[in-house]
Protein backbone atom coordinates (compact mmCIF):
# COMPACT_ATOMS: atom_id res chain seq x y z
CA UNK A 1 0.00 0.00 0.00
CA UNK A 2 1.29 3.45 -0.76
CA UNK A 3 -1.23 5.32 1.41
CA UNK A 4 -1.31 5.29 5.18
CA UNK A 5 -3.36 2.62 6.95
CA UNK A 6 -4.04 2.95 10.66
CA UNK A 7 -5.58 0.17 12.75
CA UNK A 8 -6.44 1.50 16.20
CA UNK A 9 -7.68 -0.41 19.21
CA UNK A 10 -9.51 1.56 21.88
CA UNK A 11 -11.00 0.70 25.24
CA UNK A 12 -10.52 0.71 28.98
CA UNK A 13 -8.73 -2.37 30.34
CA UNK A 14 -10.30 -1.73 33.76
CA UNK A 15 -13.87 -2.14 32.45
CA UNK A 16 -14.04 -5.81 31.45
CA UNK A 17 -15.12 -6.25 27.82
CA UNK A 18 -14.35 -2.62 27.02
CA UNK A 19 -10.74 -3.85 26.62
CA UNK A 20 -11.71 -5.72 23.44
CA UNK A 21 -10.02 -3.28 21.01
CA UNK A 22 -6.85 -3.20 23.08
CA UNK A 23 -6.68 -7.01 23.10
CA UNK A 24 -7.24 -7.30 19.34
CA UNK A 25 -4.39 -4.92 18.50
CA UNK A 26 -2.16 -6.76 20.97
CA UNK A 27 -2.82 -9.98 19.05
CA UNK A 28 -2.34 -8.25 15.68
CA UNK A 29 0.93 -6.78 16.91
CA UNK A 30 2.30 -10.26 17.60
CA UNK A 31 2.19 -11.08 13.89
CA UNK A 32 4.73 -9.77 11.36
CA UNK A 33 3.42 -6.95 9.15
CA UNK A 34 4.31 -6.78 5.48
CA UNK A 35 1.45 -4.54 4.38
CA UNK A 36 2.75 -1.36 6.04
CA UNK A 37 -0.30 -0.96 8.25
CA UNK A 38 0.26 0.80 11.57
CA UNK A 39 -1.28 -1.22 14.41
CA UNK A 40 -1.66 0.92 17.55
CA UNK A 41 -3.23 0.68 20.98
CA UNK A 42 -4.87 4.00 21.89
CA UNK A 43 -6.59 2.65 25.00
CA UNK A 44 -8.66 5.47 26.49
CA UNK A 45 -6.78 8.18 24.56
CA UNK A 46 -9.54 8.97 22.05
CA UNK A 47 -8.54 12.62 21.80
CA UNK A 48 -4.97 11.56 20.97
CA UNK A 49 -6.39 9.23 18.28
CA UNK A 50 -8.41 12.07 16.73
CA UNK A 51 -5.28 14.24 16.56
CA UNK A 52 -3.28 11.33 15.10
CA UNK A 53 -5.86 11.02 12.32
CA UNK A 54 -5.31 14.66 11.40
CA UNK A 55 -1.99 13.45 9.90
CA UNK A 56 -4.03 11.82 7.13
CA UNK A 57 -5.05 8.26 6.51
CA UNK A 58 -6.31 6.39 3.44
CA UNK A 59 -7.78 3.51 5.47
CA UNK A 60 -8.71 3.73 9.13
CA UNK A 61 -9.88 0.66 11.07
CA UNK A 62 -11.15 1.30 14.59
CA UNK A 63 -11.56 -1.72 16.89
CA UNK A 64 -13.81 -1.36 19.91
CA UNK A 65 -16.45 -2.99 22.08
CA UNK A 66 -19.72 -1.46 20.95
CA UNK A 67 -23.18 -2.38 22.21
CA UNK A 68 -25.44 -2.84 19.19
CA UNK A 69 -28.10 -5.15 20.62
CA UNK A 70 -26.45 -8.34 19.36
CA UNK A 71 -25.52 -11.51 21.22
CA UNK A 72 -22.39 -10.90 23.36
CA UNK A 73 -19.28 -11.81 21.38
CA UNK A 74 -20.82 -10.93 17.99
CA UNK A 75 -18.19 -9.27 15.77
CA UNK A 76 -19.41 -6.79 13.16
CA UNK A 77 -17.55 -4.83 10.50
CA UNK A 78 -19.26 -1.52 9.85
CA UNK A 79 -18.54 1.09 7.17
CA UNK A 80 -18.56 4.39 9.03
CA UNK A 81 -20.05 7.55 7.58
CA UNK A 82 -18.38 10.47 9.28
CA UNK A 83 -20.76 13.20 10.42
CA UNK A 84 -21.04 16.51 8.64
CA UNK A 85 -19.36 19.10 10.90
CA UNK A 86 -22.40 21.37 10.44
CA UNK A 87 -24.63 18.69 11.98
CA UNK A 88 -22.78 18.64 15.31
CA UNK A 89 -25.14 20.17 17.86
CA UNK A 90 -23.76 19.02 21.22
CA UNK A 91 -20.36 19.52 22.83
CA UNK A 92 -17.80 17.49 20.89
CA UNK A 93 -15.85 16.17 23.87
CA UNK A 94 -17.42 14.46 26.85
CA UNK A 95 -14.57 13.01 28.91
CA UNK A 96 -16.97 10.58 30.59
CA UNK A 97 -18.10 8.96 27.36
CA UNK A 98 -15.57 9.03 24.54
CA UNK A 99 -17.33 6.59 22.21
CA UNK A 100 -16.40 5.94 18.57
CA UNK A 101 -19.12 8.42 17.55
CA UNK A 102 -17.59 11.14 19.72
CA UNK A 103 -14.09 10.38 18.40
CA UNK A 104 -15.40 10.78 14.83
CA UNK A 105 -17.27 13.98 15.79
CA UNK A 106 -14.11 15.44 17.33
CA UNK A 107 -12.11 14.48 14.26
CA UNK A 108 -14.43 16.18 11.76
CA UNK A 109 -14.81 19.23 14.02
CA UNK A 110 -11.02 19.60 13.77
CA UNK A 111 -11.18 19.32 9.97
CA UNK A 112 -10.00 15.71 9.69
CA UNK A 113 -11.42 13.24 7.19
CA UNK A 114 -9.68 9.89 6.82
CA UNK A 115 -10.34 7.90 3.68
CA UNK A 116 -12.34 4.72 4.14
CA UNK A 117 -13.27 4.26 7.79
CA UNK A 118 -14.33 0.92 9.25
CA UNK A 119 -15.36 -0.11 12.74
CA UNK A 120 -14.67 -3.67 13.86
CA UNK A 121 -17.05 -3.90 16.79
CA UNK A 122 -17.74 -6.62 19.33
CA UNK A 123 -20.92 -6.83 21.38
CA UNK A 124 -19.82 -6.71 25.03
CA UNK A 125 -21.30 -8.88 27.76
CA UNK A 126 -19.92 -6.97 30.76
CA UNK A 127 -18.35 -3.51 30.95
CA UNK A 128 -18.43 -3.20 34.73
CA UNK A 129 -15.29 -2.46 36.73
CA UNK A 130 -12.87 -5.36 36.58
CA UNK A 131 -10.09 -6.70 34.42
CA UNK A 132 -10.41 -9.50 31.87
CA UNK A 133 -12.79 -10.23 29.04
CA UNK A 134 -15.95 -12.27 29.45
CA UNK A 135 -15.91 -15.71 27.84
CA UNK A 136 -17.99 -14.77 24.75
CA UNK A 137 -15.85 -11.68 24.05
CA UNK A 138 -12.57 -13.58 24.61
CA UNK A 139 -13.81 -16.24 22.16
CA UNK A 140 -14.50 -13.47 19.62
CA UNK A 141 -10.87 -12.28 19.56
CA UNK A 142 -9.68 -14.62 16.76
CA UNK A 143 -12.72 -13.66 14.65
CA UNK A 144 -11.89 -9.97 15.01
CA UNK A 145 -8.21 -10.56 14.22
CA UNK A 146 -9.25 -12.48 11.09
CA UNK A 147 -11.67 -9.69 10.08
CA UNK A 148 -8.91 -7.06 10.35
CA UNK A 149 -6.45 -9.26 8.45
CA UNK A 150 -9.05 -9.71 5.67
CA UNK A 151 -9.65 -5.94 5.52
CA UNK A 152 -5.90 -5.29 5.22
CA UNK A 153 -5.43 -8.05 2.62
CA UNK A 154 -8.30 -6.66 0.51
CA UNK A 155 -6.89 -3.13 0.79
CA UNK A 156 -3.46 -4.38 -0.34
CA UNK A 157 -5.01 -6.27 -3.26
CA UNK A 158 -7.05 -3.20 -4.26
CA UNK A 159 -3.88 -1.11 -4.14
CA UNK A 160 -2.11 -3.53 -6.49
CA UNK A 161 -4.96 -3.56 -8.99
CA UNK A 162 -5.65 0.17 -8.69
CA UNK A 163 -9.21 -0.38 -7.43
CA UNK A 164 -10.86 1.70 -4.79
CA UNK A 165 -12.63 0.11 -1.85
CA UNK A 166 -16.36 0.63 -1.72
Amino acid sequence: MTGRTLVAGVGNVFLGDDAFGVEVVRLLGEQPREDGAEIRDFGIRGVHLAYELLNGCDLFVLIDAAPRGETPGTVSVIDVELPDPASLTSPVIDAHSLTPDSIFALLVSLGGRPGRTLLVACEPADVNAGMGLSDPVAEALPHAVRAVEEILAQAAADELTGETAT
